[in-house]
Protein backbone atom coordinates (compact mmCIF):
# COMPACT_ATOMS: atom_id res chain seq x y z
CA UNK A 1 0.00 0.00 0.00
CA UNK A 2 1.26 3.46 -0.91
CA UNK A 3 2.53 5.58 1.97
CA UNK A 4 0.77 8.84 2.82
CA UNK A 5 3.83 11.07 2.49
CA UNK A 6 6.40 10.99 -0.33
CA UNK A 7 9.71 9.32 0.32
CA UNK A 8 11.56 11.08 -2.50
CA UNK A 9 10.75 14.65 -3.56
CA UNK A 10 12.43 16.29 -6.56
CA UNK A 11 11.99 20.07 -6.85
CA UNK A 12 13.13 22.33 -9.69
CA UNK A 13 15.71 19.84 -10.92
CA UNK A 14 17.66 21.20 -13.89
CA UNK A 15 20.74 20.20 -15.83
CA UNK A 16 22.68 22.08 -18.47
CA UNK A 17 25.44 20.66 -20.64
CA UNK A 18 26.96 23.86 -22.03
CA UNK A 19 24.17 25.51 -23.99
CA UNK A 20 21.99 22.39 -23.98
CA UNK A 21 19.23 22.19 -21.36
CA UNK A 22 18.77 18.46 -20.77
CA UNK A 23 16.35 18.78 -17.82
CA UNK A 24 14.40 21.93 -16.96
CA UNK A 25 12.73 22.62 -13.59
CA UNK A 26 11.57 19.04 -13.10
CA UNK A 27 9.29 18.24 -10.14
CA UNK A 28 8.02 14.86 -9.04
CA UNK A 29 7.35 12.86 -5.88
CA UNK A 30 7.85 9.16 -5.25
CA UNK A 31 6.06 7.27 -2.51
CA UNK A 32 6.95 4.09 -0.67
CA UNK A 33 4.85 1.18 -1.94
CA UNK A 34 4.43 2.53 -5.47
CA UNK A 35 6.02 2.31 -8.91
CA UNK A 36 6.52 5.52 -10.89
CA UNK A 37 7.28 5.20 -14.59
CA UNK A 38 9.33 7.90 -16.31
CA UNK A 39 8.71 7.87 -20.06
CA UNK A 40 9.60 10.04 -23.05
CA UNK A 41 11.28 9.77 -26.45
CA UNK A 42 15.04 9.89 -26.92
CA UNK A 43 16.50 13.17 -25.69
CA UNK A 44 13.62 13.89 -23.32
CA UNK A 45 15.83 13.89 -20.20
CA UNK A 46 14.71 10.64 -18.54
CA UNK A 47 18.13 9.10 -18.02
CA UNK A 48 19.69 12.44 -17.02
CA UNK A 49 17.02 12.93 -14.35
CA UNK A 50 17.62 9.45 -12.95
CA UNK A 51 21.38 9.92 -12.98
CA UNK A 52 21.03 13.18 -11.05
CA UNK A 53 18.93 11.45 -8.39
CA UNK A 54 21.65 8.80 -8.04
CA UNK A 55 24.50 11.32 -8.10
CA UNK A 56 26.04 10.05 -11.32
CA UNK A 57 25.37 13.51 -12.83
CA UNK A 58 25.53 16.67 -10.71
CA UNK A 59 22.44 18.92 -11.03
CA UNK A 60 22.79 22.50 -12.23
CA UNK A 61 19.92 23.48 -9.94
CA UNK A 62 17.18 21.94 -7.81
CA UNK A 63 16.70 19.76 -4.75
CA UNK A 64 16.50 15.99 -4.27
CA UNK A 65 14.95 15.25 -0.90
CA UNK A 66 15.07 11.75 0.58
CA UNK A 67 12.84 11.75 3.65
CA UNK A 68 13.44 15.50 3.93
CA UNK A 69 17.24 15.42 3.52
CA UNK A 70 18.63 17.18 0.42
CA UNK A 71 21.01 14.87 -1.45
CA UNK A 72 21.47 16.99 -4.59
CA UNK A 73 25.10 17.11 -5.66
CA UNK A 74 26.35 14.54 -3.15
CA UNK A 75 28.69 11.76 -4.35
CA UNK A 76 27.10 8.56 -5.57
CA UNK A 77 28.39 6.42 -2.72
CA UNK A 78 26.86 8.74 -0.12
CA UNK A 79 23.52 8.71 -1.93
CA UNK A 80 23.65 4.91 -2.05
CA UNK A 81 24.46 4.81 1.65
CA UNK A 82 21.50 7.12 2.35
CA UNK A 83 19.11 4.57 0.86
CA UNK A 84 18.86 4.94 -2.94
CA UNK A 85 19.80 2.06 -5.23
CA UNK A 86 20.21 1.99 -8.99
CA UNK A 87 19.72 -1.12 -11.14
CA UNK A 88 21.88 -0.44 -14.18
CA UNK A 89 20.74 -1.40 -17.67
CA UNK A 90 24.14 -2.94 -18.37
CA UNK A 91 25.42 -5.45 -15.85
CA UNK A 92 28.49 -4.40 -13.88
CA UNK A 93 29.44 -7.50 -11.88
CA UNK A 94 32.71 -8.61 -10.34
CA UNK A 95 33.51 -11.01 -13.15
CA UNK A 96 35.86 -13.35 -11.25
CA UNK A 97 33.44 -13.79 -8.35
CA UNK A 98 30.41 -16.07 -8.22
CA UNK A 99 26.81 -14.90 -8.19
CA UNK A 100 26.68 -15.50 -4.43
CA UNK A 101 29.83 -13.46 -3.86
CA UNK A 102 28.51 -10.59 -5.99
CA UNK A 103 25.35 -10.45 -3.88
CA UNK A 104 27.30 -10.83 -0.65
CA UNK A 105 29.34 -7.74 -1.49
CA UNK A 106 26.26 -5.60 -0.93
CA UNK A 107 25.89 -7.03 2.57
CA UNK A 108 29.39 -6.08 3.72
CA UNK A 109 29.77 -3.19 6.20
CA UNK A 110 30.61 0.26 4.78
CA UNK A 111 34.02 0.25 6.41
CA UNK A 112 37.52 -0.66 5.29
CA UNK A 113 38.26 -1.90 8.80
CA UNK A 114 35.37 -4.40 8.80
CA UNK A 115 35.59 -6.60 5.72
CA UNK A 116 34.05 -9.76 7.11
CA UNK A 117 30.37 -10.43 6.41
CA UNK A 118 28.16 -9.86 9.45
CA UNK A 119 26.46 -12.88 11.07
CA UNK A 120 23.75 -14.32 8.84
CA UNK A 121 25.01 -12.55 5.70
CA UNK A 122 25.47 -15.75 3.71
CA UNK A 123 21.96 -16.91 4.55
CA UNK A 124 20.60 -13.49 3.61
CA UNK A 125 22.50 -13.55 0.28
CA UNK A 126 21.03 -16.96 -0.54
CA UNK A 127 17.56 -15.70 0.39
CA UNK A 128 17.91 -12.70 -1.91
CA UNK A 129 19.19 -14.94 -4.71
CA UNK A 130 16.16 -17.20 -4.34
CA UNK A 131 13.78 -14.22 -4.45
CA UNK A 132 15.43 -13.13 -7.72
CA UNK A 133 15.38 -16.60 -9.26
CA UNK A 134 19.14 -17.15 -8.93
CA UNK A 135 19.21 -19.96 -6.38
CA UNK A 136 20.29 -22.55 -9.01
CA UNK A 137 23.24 -20.50 -10.31
CA UNK A 138 24.84 -19.31 -7.05
CA UNK A 139 28.23 -20.89 -7.80
CA UNK A 140 28.49 -19.68 -11.39
CA UNK A 141 30.46 -16.66 -12.56
CA UNK A 142 28.74 -13.83 -14.48
CA UNK A 143 30.33 -14.80 -17.80
CA UNK A 144 28.49 -18.13 -17.75
CA UNK A 145 25.04 -16.60 -17.13
CA UNK A 146 22.36 -15.90 -19.72
CA UNK A 147 21.42 -12.24 -20.16
CA UNK A 148 18.23 -12.45 -18.10
CA UNK A 149 20.13 -13.88 -15.13
CA UNK A 150 22.67 -11.05 -15.36
CA UNK A 151 19.79 -8.59 -15.02
CA UNK A 152 18.41 -10.58 -12.07
CA UNK A 153 21.82 -10.43 -10.42
CA UNK A 154 21.83 -6.63 -10.77
CA UNK A 155 18.47 -6.59 -9.01
CA UNK A 156 19.78 -8.88 -6.29
CA UNK A 157 22.88 -6.69 -5.72
CA UNK A 158 20.67 -3.65 -5.18
CA UNK A 159 18.32 -5.59 -2.92
CA UNK A 160 21.30 -6.55 -0.74
CA UNK A 161 21.79 -2.86 0.10
CA UNK A 162 18.19 -2.74 1.39
CA UNK A 163 17.40 0.60 -0.32
CA UNK A 164 14.35 2.71 0.48
CA UNK A 165 14.23 3.99 -3.12
CA UNK A 166 15.02 1.81 -6.15
CA UNK A 167 15.75 3.27 -9.59
CA UNK A 168 15.63 0.82 -12.50
CA UNK A 169 17.16 1.83 -15.84
CA UNK A 170 15.62 0.23 -18.96
CA UNK A 171 14.34 -2.85 -17.09
CA UNK A 172 13.07 -4.65 -20.19
CA UNK A 173 15.85 -3.89 -22.69
CA UNK A 174 17.18 -7.05 -24.31
CA UNK A 175 14.70 -9.38 -22.60
CA UNK A 176 12.54 -11.91 -24.42
CA UNK A 177 8.79 -11.62 -23.97
CA UNK A 178 8.51 -14.39 -21.36
CA UNK A 179 11.44 -12.85 -19.45
CA UNK A 180 9.72 -9.44 -19.36
CA UNK A 181 6.93 -10.88 -17.21
CA UNK A 182 9.39 -12.48 -14.78
CA UNK A 183 11.33 -9.24 -14.44
CA UNK A 184 8.12 -7.28 -13.94
CA UNK A 185 7.27 -9.56 -11.03
CA UNK A 186 10.66 -8.82 -9.44
CA UNK A 187 9.96 -5.09 -9.70
CA UNK A 188 6.52 -5.58 -8.17
CA UNK A 189 8.19 -7.40 -5.28
CA UNK A 190 10.23 -4.25 -4.54
CA UNK A 191 7.00 -2.26 -4.36
CA UNK A 192 5.25 -4.89 -2.26
CA UNK A 193 8.13 -4.70 0.24
CA UNK A 194 7.23 -1.02 0.72
CA UNK A 195 10.06 0.42 -1.35
CA UNK A 196 9.62 3.39 -3.66
CA UNK A 197 10.40 2.35 -7.25
CA UNK A 198 11.09 4.49 -10.32
CA UNK A 199 11.42 2.96 -13.79
CA UNK A 200 12.95 4.57 -16.86
CA UNK A 201 12.33 2.73 -20.12
CA UNK A 202 11.65 3.17 -23.83
CA UNK A 203 9.07 0.40 -23.63
CA UNK A 204 6.00 2.54 -23.00
CA UNK A 205 3.50 -0.33 -23.01
CA UNK A 206 5.40 -2.41 -20.46
CA UNK A 207 5.92 0.61 -18.20
CA UNK A 208 2.22 1.51 -18.41
CA UNK A 209 1.22 -2.05 -17.52
CA UNK A 210 3.48 -2.08 -14.46
CA UNK A 211 3.47 1.45 -13.02
CA UNK A 212 1.01 2.94 -10.57
CA UNK A 213 1.78 6.44 -11.89
CA UNK A 214 3.51 7.71 -15.01
CA UNK A 215 5.36 10.96 -15.69
CA UNK A 216 6.03 11.86 -19.33
CA UNK A 217 8.97 14.09 -20.30
CA UNK A 218 9.71 15.89 -23.54
CA UNK A 219 12.77 18.04 -24.22
CA UNK A 220 13.63 18.02 -20.52
CA UNK A 221 10.23 19.15 -19.22
CA UNK A 222 7.32 17.25 -17.72
CA UNK A 223 4.33 17.30 -20.06
CA UNK A 224 1.94 14.94 -18.25
CA UNK A 225 1.58 12.97 -15.04
CA UNK A 226 -1.08 10.65 -13.65
CA UNK A 227 -2.33 7.11 -13.97
CA UNK A 228 -0.93 5.13 -16.91
CA UNK A 229 -4.28 5.23 -18.70
CA UNK A 230 -4.56 9.01 -18.24
CA UNK A 231 -1.04 9.68 -19.53
CA UNK A 232 -1.34 7.29 -22.47
CA UNK A 233 -4.49 9.13 -23.57
CA UNK A 234 -3.06 12.60 -23.01
CA UNK A 235 -3.11 14.51 -26.30
CA UNK A 236 0.28 16.12 -25.72
CA UNK A 237 1.89 12.74 -25.01
CA UNK A 238 0.30 11.19 -28.09
CA UNK A 239 1.40 14.13 -30.21
CA UNK A 240 4.99 13.76 -28.97
CA UNK A 241 5.10 10.04 -29.74
CA UNK A 242 2.79 9.87 -32.72
CA UNK A 243 2.55 13.39 -34.12
CA UNK A 244 -0.63 14.97 -35.48
CA UNK A 245 -3.28 13.66 -37.85
CA UNK A 246 -2.38 10.46 -39.69
CA UNK A 247 -2.36 10.80 -43.49
CA UNK A 248 -1.62 8.08 -46.03
CA UNK A 249 -0.66 8.25 -49.69
CA UNK A 250 0.40 4.74 -50.60
CA UNK A 251 0.69 3.71 -54.23
CA UNK A 252 -1.29 0.71 -55.53
CA UNK A 253 0.08 -2.56 -54.23
CA UNK A 254 0.07 -4.12 -57.69
CA UNK A 255 2.23 -1.28 -58.98
CA UNK A 256 4.81 -1.84 -56.26
CA UNK A 257 4.83 -5.64 -56.60
CA UNK A 258 5.49 -5.33 -60.34
CA UNK A 259 9.02 -4.18 -59.54
CA UNK A 260 11.83 -6.53 -58.56
CA UNK A 261 12.69 -7.17 -54.93
CA UNK A 262 15.75 -5.09 -54.15
CA UNK A 263 16.26 -6.08 -50.49
CA UNK A 264 15.08 -9.33 -48.92
CA UNK A 265 15.75 -9.88 -45.22
CA UNK A 266 14.78 -13.27 -43.77
CA UNK A 267 14.87 -14.55 -40.19
CA UNK A 268 17.17 -11.78 -38.95
CA UNK A 269 18.25 -11.96 -35.31
CA UNK A 270 20.74 -9.66 -33.58
CA UNK A 271 22.45 -10.07 -30.22
CA UNK A 272 24.56 -7.58 -28.26
CA UNK A 273 26.49 -9.97 -26.10
CA UNK A 274 23.73 -11.94 -24.40
CA UNK A 275 21.00 -9.37 -24.99
CA UNK A 276 18.74 -10.05 -27.98
CA UNK A 277 17.81 -6.93 -29.95
CA UNK A 278 16.06 -8.57 -32.92
CA UNK A 279 14.24 -11.88 -33.07
CA UNK A 280 13.46 -13.52 -36.44
CA UNK A 281 12.60 -10.37 -38.41
CA UNK A 282 11.81 -10.64 -42.12
CA UNK A 283 11.07 -7.75 -44.50
CA UNK A 284 11.07 -7.14 -48.25
CA UNK A 285 11.62 -3.92 -50.16
CA UNK A 286 10.85 -3.60 -53.88
CA UNK A 287 12.72 -1.35 -56.28
CA UNK A 288 11.29 2.18 -56.04
CA UNK A 289 9.20 1.38 -52.97
CA UNK A 290 9.00 3.61 -49.91
CA UNK A 291 8.80 1.47 -46.75
CA UNK A 292 8.42 2.71 -43.19
CA UNK A 293 9.60 0.64 -40.24
CA UNK A 294 7.84 2.08 -37.21
CA UNK A 295 8.17 1.36 -33.51
CA UNK A 296 8.90 3.09 -30.25
CA UNK A 297 12.48 3.87 -29.26
CA UNK A 298 14.32 0.70 -28.31
CA UNK A 299 12.11 -1.54 -30.47
CA UNK A 300 15.02 -2.64 -32.67
CA UNK A 301 14.81 -0.41 -35.75
CA UNK A 302 18.42 0.79 -35.59
CA UNK A 303 19.70 -2.75 -35.01
CA UNK A 304 17.83 -3.85 -38.13
CA UNK A 305 19.35 -1.08 -40.23
CA UNK A 306 22.86 -1.59 -38.86
CA UNK A 307 22.68 -5.28 -39.76
CA UNK A 308 21.58 -4.39 -43.30
CA UNK A 309 24.50 -1.96 -43.57
CA UNK A 310 27.03 -4.55 -42.39
CA UNK A 311 27.82 -2.64 -39.20
CA UNK A 312 26.93 -5.45 -36.78
CA UNK A 313 26.88 -9.26 -36.97
CA UNK A 314 23.55 -11.04 -37.34
CA UNK A 315 21.88 -14.39 -37.79
CA UNK A 316 19.61 -14.97 -40.78
CA UNK A 317 19.97 -13.99 -44.43
CA UNK A 318 20.10 -10.71 -46.37
CA UNK A 319 19.72 -10.71 -50.15
CA UNK A 320 20.58 -7.61 -52.16
CA UNK A 321 19.44 -7.28 -55.76
CA UNK A 322 18.76 -11.01 -55.99
CA UNK A 323 22.09 -12.16 -54.56
CA UNK A 324 22.72 -13.54 -51.10
CA UNK A 325 25.11 -11.36 -49.11
CA UNK A 326 27.87 -13.38 -47.51
CA UNK A 327 30.22 -10.73 -46.16
CA UNK A 328 29.86 -7.87 -43.69
CA UNK A 329 31.77 -5.07 -45.41
CA UNK A 330 30.02 -1.71 -44.80
CA UNK A 331 32.09 0.09 -47.45
CA UNK A 332 31.28 -2.48 -50.14
CA UNK A 333 27.61 -2.46 -49.14
CA UNK A 334 27.48 1.33 -49.48
CA UNK A 335 29.28 1.24 -52.85
CA UNK A 336 26.72 -1.33 -54.05
CA UNK A 337 23.99 1.23 -53.41
CA UNK A 338 22.65 0.62 -49.88
CA UNK A 339 23.42 3.81 -47.96
CA UNK A 340 22.35 4.57 -44.41
CA UNK A 341 21.80 8.00 -42.90
CA UNK A 342 22.36 7.22 -39.23
CA UNK A 343 20.22 8.45 -36.35
CA UNK A 344 23.35 10.09 -34.91
CA UNK A 345 24.08 11.83 -38.28
CA UNK A 346 27.86 11.20 -37.99
CA UNK A 347 28.84 14.47 -39.65
CA UNK A 348 32.45 15.66 -39.68
CA UNK A 349 31.87 18.66 -37.46
CA UNK A 350 35.02 20.67 -38.18
CA UNK A 351 34.56 20.34 -41.93
CA UNK A 352 32.32 22.65 -43.95
CA UNK A 353 29.00 21.73 -45.52
CA UNK A 354 30.64 21.61 -48.95
CA UNK A 355 33.52 19.44 -47.71
CA UNK A 356 31.10 16.96 -46.11
CA UNK A 357 29.30 16.65 -49.43
CA UNK A 358 32.53 16.44 -51.44
CA UNK A 359 33.77 13.62 -49.23
CA UNK A 360 30.70 11.55 -50.12
CA UNK A 361 31.20 12.25 -53.84
CA UNK A 362 34.74 10.89 -54.21
CA UNK A 363 33.63 8.20 -56.67
CA UNK A 364 31.81 10.66 -58.95
CA UNK A 365 33.32 12.45 -61.94
CA UNK A 366 33.79 16.21 -61.33
CA UNK A 367 30.94 17.21 -63.67
CA UNK A 368 28.55 14.72 -62.08
CA UNK A 369 29.67 15.80 -58.62
CA UNK A 370 28.85 19.43 -59.43
CA UNK A 371 25.48 18.49 -60.95
CA UNK A 372 24.59 16.32 -57.97
CA UNK A 373 25.52 19.05 -55.49
CA UNK A 374 23.42 21.61 -57.35
CA UNK A 375 20.47 19.23 -57.24
CA UNK A 376 20.89 18.75 -53.49
CA UNK A 377 21.09 22.50 -52.90
CA UNK A 378 17.77 22.72 -54.71
CA UNK A 379 16.37 20.03 -52.44
CA UNK A 380 17.75 21.73 -49.29
CA UNK A 381 18.27 25.43 -50.19
CA UNK A 382 19.50 26.39 -46.71
CA UNK A 383 22.61 24.25 -47.24
CA UNK A 384 23.75 26.39 -50.17
CA UNK A 385 23.81 29.50 -47.99
CA UNK A 386 25.71 27.50 -45.35
CA UNK A 387 28.13 25.76 -47.72
CA UNK A 388 31.29 27.26 -46.14
CA UNK A 389 30.02 26.90 -42.56
CA UNK A 390 31.37 24.18 -40.27
CA UNK A 391 28.89 21.34 -39.83
CA UNK A 392 29.06 21.50 -36.04
CA UNK A 393 27.82 25.12 -36.06
CA UNK A 394 24.61 24.28 -37.93
CA UNK A 395 21.27 23.97 -36.18
CA UNK A 396 19.91 20.50 -35.48
CA UNK A 397 17.57 20.69 -38.45
CA UNK A 398 20.32 21.90 -40.77
CA UNK A 399 22.60 19.11 -39.60
CA UNK A 400 19.88 16.57 -40.38
CA UNK A 401 19.46 18.03 -43.88
CA UNK A 402 23.22 17.84 -44.42
CA UNK A 403 23.30 14.22 -43.23
CA UNK A 404 20.57 13.27 -45.70
CA UNK A 405 22.20 15.27 -48.50
CA UNK A 406 25.54 13.60 -47.85
CA UNK A 407 23.90 10.17 -48.09
CA UNK A 408 22.14 11.17 -51.33
CA UNK A 409 25.45 12.43 -52.72
CA UNK A 410 26.52 8.78 -52.93
CA UNK A 411 23.71 8.08 -55.42
CA UNK A 412 22.10 5.29 -53.37
CA UNK A 413 19.72 2.80 -54.90
CA UNK A 414 18.26 2.29 -51.42
CA UNK A 415 18.47 5.03 -48.81
CA UNK A 416 17.95 4.17 -45.13
CA UNK A 417 16.84 7.08 -42.96
CA UNK A 418 17.00 6.24 -39.27
CA UNK A 419 14.84 8.52 -37.05
CA UNK A 420 15.35 11.67 -39.17
CA UNK A 421 12.76 13.67 -37.18
CA UNK A 422 14.33 13.10 -33.77
CA UNK A 423 14.30 16.32 -31.73
CA UNK A 424 13.41 18.59 -34.66
CA UNK A 425 10.98 21.51 -34.70
CA UNK A 426 7.71 21.24 -36.69
CA UNK A 427 8.92 23.70 -39.34
CA UNK A 428 11.94 21.48 -40.04
CA UNK A 429 9.72 18.38 -40.18
CA UNK A 430 7.67 20.08 -42.88
CA UNK A 431 10.81 20.80 -44.91
CA UNK A 432 12.02 17.20 -44.57
CA UNK A 433 8.58 15.97 -45.54
CA UNK A 434 8.65 18.13 -48.68
CA UNK A 435 12.09 16.75 -49.57
CA UNK A 436 10.88 13.14 -49.25
CA UNK A 437 7.85 13.95 -51.40
CA UNK A 438 10.18 15.29 -54.11
CA UNK A 439 12.33 12.15 -53.94
CA UNK A 440 9.25 9.97 -54.20
CA UNK A 441 7.73 11.83 -57.14
CA UNK A 442 10.79 12.71 -59.22
CA UNK A 443 13.35 9.91 -58.67
CA UNK A 444 13.49 6.12 -58.79
CA UNK A 445 15.20 5.89 -55.40
CA UNK A 446 14.07 3.25 -52.90
CA UNK A 447 13.59 4.42 -49.31
CA UNK A 448 13.56 2.61 -46.00
CA UNK A 449 12.45 4.97 -43.23
CA UNK A 450 12.73 4.13 -39.52
CA UNK A 451 10.50 6.32 -37.37
CA UNK A 452 8.75 6.58 -34.05
CA UNK A 453 6.66 9.50 -35.34
CA UNK A 454 4.02 7.67 -37.38
CA UNK A 455 2.38 10.84 -38.71
CA UNK A 456 5.69 11.58 -40.45
CA UNK A 457 6.33 7.99 -41.49
CA UNK A 458 2.97 7.02 -42.98
CA UNK A 459 2.48 9.73 -45.65
CA UNK A 460 5.79 8.68 -47.22
CA UNK A 461 5.13 4.93 -47.18
CA UNK A 462 3.75 2.36 -49.56
CA UNK A 463 4.07 -0.31 -46.87
CA UNK A 464 4.57 -0.33 -43.10
CA UNK A 465 6.30 -2.76 -40.74
CA UNK A 466 5.73 -2.45 -36.98
CA UNK A 467 8.44 -3.69 -34.60
CA UNK A 468 7.94 -4.23 -30.87
CA UNK A 469 10.47 -5.76 -28.46
CA UNK A 470 12.70 -6.71 -31.38
CA UNK A 471 9.98 -8.66 -33.17
CA UNK A 472 7.90 -7.92 -36.23
CA UNK A 473 4.29 -7.75 -35.02
CA UNK A 474 2.43 -6.19 -37.96
CA UNK A 475 2.83 -5.40 -41.64
CA UNK A 476 0.56 -3.92 -44.27
CA UNK A 477 -0.43 -0.72 -46.01
CA UNK A 478 -0.40 2.66 -44.24
CA UNK A 479 -4.20 2.88 -44.50
CA UNK A 480 -4.57 -0.48 -42.76
CA UNK A 481 -2.06 0.58 -40.12
CA UNK A 482 -4.10 3.67 -39.32
CA UNK A 483 -7.21 1.52 -38.88
CA UNK A 484 -5.73 -1.51 -37.13
CA UNK A 485 -2.43 -0.81 -35.40
CA UNK A 486 -2.22 2.96 -35.05
CA UNK A 487 -4.96 3.18 -32.42
CA UNK A 488 -2.98 0.97 -30.04
CA UNK A 489 0.49 2.25 -30.94
CA UNK A 490 1.21 3.43 -27.40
Amino acid sequence: MREATPRLVVEGLSKRFGGLVAVKSLDFSLYGGEILGLIGPNGSGKSTAMQMVMGVVKPTAGRILLDGVDLAGRPTHRIARAGIGLVFQHARPLRLQTVLQNILLGLLPDSLTHLRPPPGALDRAREIAALCGLDKVLDRTPASLPFADLRRMEMAKVMARDPRVVLVDEPFAGLARDEVEDFANLIKAFRDQGRAVMLVDHNVKSIAALADRVSALYLGEKIAEGTPDHVMRDETVRRVYIGGTIETHERPEAEINAHQILLDVAGLSVFYGKAQALDDVSIRVHQGEFVSVVGLNGAGKTSLFNAMSGLIPYQGTISWDGEMRRKHDPAAIARAGLVQCAETRELLGTMSVADNLDLAAQRLAPAEQKSRQDWLFGLFPILQSRREQQARTLSGGEQQMLAIARALMMKPRLLILDEPTLGLAPVILAQLSDALRVLRETTDITLLLGEQNITFALPHADRVYLIEHGRLVWQGTPARFADEAGKNYL
